[in-house]
Order: structure tokens, then C-alpha cells, then sequence
């Protein structure tokens, strides 16, 4: 095989492996268990007397949260990512962990990802100041790589604070991590999406991640459908 030809067959490959990763994930989370083992638990419970379970606002949640060293990402961190958005939001999307781009300005969803999310968010008529924008993991895993079992429970009662305080109506989860976490499942990402959920009261929808769009453009078809389903619920609901 020629050299040209190995490239562009390993490079195939990459996509290929990347592509399924997108459906079907490479991690099943769960708690106080081998990583390995098909087993879904609720995730764990921060301790009762930790300040940052009291606070009243986001800012003030932040303000708390932000020098958390809970997890080795704590060490290895340039910023720690809170979210961004309107705290009173109607829509939260939330995603798996920060990327480099995110890692260095503080924010979620800065880079090519998330320019791509500011226009799907515009192209149903809203603008990025009118949701909130978060991921699960507030500090960025090392090279991007997947977050860890342990790293998803560590930063979950947070997210789970976040949630609590900004009391959306519809939650979007970018990306199959974010969904099988807050479903507590093990269903590929085609087997959850286009339909609605019930997380804690709240509206949750599925949808790819603006990562994977840019890795495989032909799914930005179905995620305009997700969107456009979030849309209708939402106009009905706003009586619009």
C-alpha cells in the first residue's frame, strides 16, 4: 500500500472510530463500582455541611465552587469553566467538559463548537443570552479526553446546583455523555434523540454534539429536527 493510500486509510479509520464514538460512547457511568460493569446508579450525594450547597445565586455558586480541587483536573486546569447565560433561563444546554478553547478563556462552548451552537441557538430565533450554556465537568480532562466515571460523580451535585438555581423548563444535552449521565442509561444516542424526556419535572431533549457536527456534517439535518421539535414545545408553552 502506498504511503499516500495508508494515510488517507488511517485517516478514514479516525473518523470512522470518532463517528461511532458519537452514537454509542466508549464509557458506561456509574458509581462505586468497576468502570467496566454494565451497572447505572443515581449519582452520589455531596456531603451535607459544604457551604457552596446554601447559595442562593449563581454568582454566588461560582463563587464558592470556582478553586474546587476535589478531582485531579483541579491541578492541571488553566480556568474553571462555570457556565455562562441567563441564570433565569427557559433552555439549558448542557455538554460533557471544557475544551482547550474553553479551558483557556473560562467559558463554555468558545471555540469552533461553540460557534456552531450560537447558530443553531439563533436559527430557532433566540439568541445566546437568553439560555444558559454549561457541561457537566467544570475543569477541562487532559488532552480532551473522555471525563472519567469518578470525574462526572465528582462534578454532578454541582451541576445538579445549577440546575436547582436556574430552574429551566427544557434542558438540550449535547452529546451522548451528558444524556446517558443525567438519564442514568446506557441507549446510544439514535435510540434517545428525537423525542422528549422527564429529568426531574424538566423537558429534556438529546441532540448531537456541536463537536460531532463538525466531524460529520450530514448530522446537522437531524439536530435542526431536534431543534425545531425544542422550538414548537416551547412556542406552545410561551403561547406563541
Amino acid at each position: 500500500m502506498a504511503e499516500k493510500d495508508l494515510l488517507k486509510f488511517l485517516d478514514d479509520a479516525q473518523k470512522y472510530f470518532a463517528q461511532q464514538q458519537d452514537l454509542f460512547g466508549e464509557t458506561v457511568y456509574q458509581n462505586h463500582v468497576n468502570q467496566q460493569s454494565p451497572v447505572t446508579a443515581e449519582p452520589i450525594s455531596p456531603s451535607a455541611n459544604e457551604p457552596w450547597m446554601s447559595s442562593s445565586s449563581l454568582t454566588n455558586l461560582e463563587e464558592q465552587i470556582c478553586t474546587c480541587l476535589k478531582c485531579p483536573l483541579g491541578q492541571t486546569r488553566t480556568n474553571f469553566v462555570f457556565g455562562t447565560g441567563n441564570p433565569n433561563a427557559d433552555l439549558m444546554f448542557i455538554g460533557e467538559a471544557p475544551g482547550a478553547d474553553e479551558d483557556a478563556q473560562g467559558k463554555p462552548f468558545v471555540g469552533r463548537a461553540g460557534q456552531l451552537l450560537t447558530k443553531i441557538i439563533e436559527a430557532v430565533g433566540m439568541k445566546r443570552e437568553e439560555v444558559f450554556i454549561c457541561n457537566i465537568l467544570k475543569c477541562r480532562p487532559p488532552n480532551n479526553r473522555r471525563p472519567t466515571a469518578e470525574e462526572v460523580e465528582l462534578c454532578t451535585p454541582y451541576l445538579n446546583k445549577q440546575i436547582a438555581l436556574v430552574k429551566p423548563k427544557f434542558i438540550i444535552c449535547l452529546g451522548l455523555t451528558a444524556a446517558q449521565w443525567l438519564l442514568q442509561t446506557t441507549s446510544s444516542l439514535g435510540t434517545l434523540r428525537g423525542r422528549f424526556h422527564d429529568f426531574q419535572g424538566i423537558k429534556l431533549i438529546v441532540t448531537y454534539h456541536p463537536a460531532a457536527l463538525l466531524r460529520n456534517p450530514e448530522w446537522k439535518k437531524p439536530t435542526w429536527e431536534d431543534m425545531k421539535m425544542f422550538k414548537s414545545s416551547y412556542d406552545a408553552l410561551k403561547g406563541a
